[in-house]
């Protein structure tokens, strides 16, 4: 029998690349998205596909079983990669703009997590991969509030995975770099909906920065920039090797983002990432 996987966050991007790519190796892959319109999509494309909303407990409880009935009970991995980010300064962001990131980027993953955790130690192996960032290893600008809910992933899963050591259940953490994706149109709607920049003692700087990475992007490739493909060869890698990586870092940009936490002192390290 196949290897299962659940996947969320399928319906675009590094998402969409790693089911493609995961059934094509011969997963049994279990994508699933938000919306119902995204998995009919995908269902048309060939793919295992139903909804599931990591923001709504009831729908991550459905779409759990969902996984569980169409695979007869097994579940040998889990990618939790569903994420959106609301840009802005931290001084514009309301509370309620870092609660609605947290439902989805942290609070909605760690609820998949446990219940797969069961499963796993049920059927005595597993493997939980968490799609962290560049973002979860340093800072930048205009990000916090994605920063924060990364940050705090990557503490929780240190944690978790010292805590699994004495279980067969390996938990990995993907972090990739810039990666083309709809991440930053995706982005707009929250920006739109959380942050009063016209009102912001910051008015000026969102003009001549934030907006135009929003509203006008050059077109150019990022430094450093890959395809999501890079993305699902790290995740084959996380999933298939007898002993994974505690994590992988993608793109260049993220080998550098390690070192700069890692080496520099705080000061030199802010200054740089100032100019980022």
């Amino acid at each position: 029998m196949a290897k299962t996987i659940l996947i969320t966050g399928c319906s675009s991007g590094i998402g969409y690349d790693a089911a493609h790519g995961l059934k094509a190796a011969g997963w049994m892959v279990l994508a699933t998205c938000r919306r119902e319109e995204d998995c009919a999509r995908l269902r048309a494309e060939g793919l295992i596909s139903f909804p599931l909303d990591v923001a709504d407990p009831a729908s991550i409880e459905a779409g759990f079983n969902e996984a569980l009935a169409r695979a007869d009970g097994q579940l040998d991995a889990l990618y939790n990669n569903a994420a959106f980010a609301t840009p802005g300064a931290v001084e514009d962001l309301p509370v309620g703009a870092l609660r609605e990131n947290f439902e989805t980027n942290l609070f909605g993953l760690h609820d998949l997590t446990l219940r797969a955790i069961k499963v796993m130690r049920a059927q005595g192996d597993g493997r939980i991969v968490q799609c962290s960032s560049v973002l979860g290893i340093v800072g930048i600008r205009w990000r916090g509030a994605y920063v924060a809910t990364k940050f705090a992933l990557e503490g929780l899963t240190d944690v978790l995975r010292l805590e699994m050591r004495d279980t067969p259940v390996k938990i990995i953490t993907l972090n990739p770099g810039p990666i083309p994706t709809r991440f930053r149109l995706n982005a707009i709607p929250h920006f739109e909906k959380w942050v009063d920049w016209k009102n912001s003692a910051r008015r000026a700087q969102y003009e001549t920065s934030l907006l135009k990475r929003l509203y006008e992007p050059s077109g150019k490739p990022d430094a450093f920039e890959l395809p999501p493909s890079a993305v699902t060869r790290a995740l084959r890698a996380a999933l298939e090797s007898a002993n994974p990586k505690p994590a992988y870092y993608i793109t260049g940009a993220t080998h550098i983002a390690a070192a700069l936490r890692r080496l520099l002192p705080l000061r030199l390290r802010d200054w740089l990432l100032a100019r980022a």
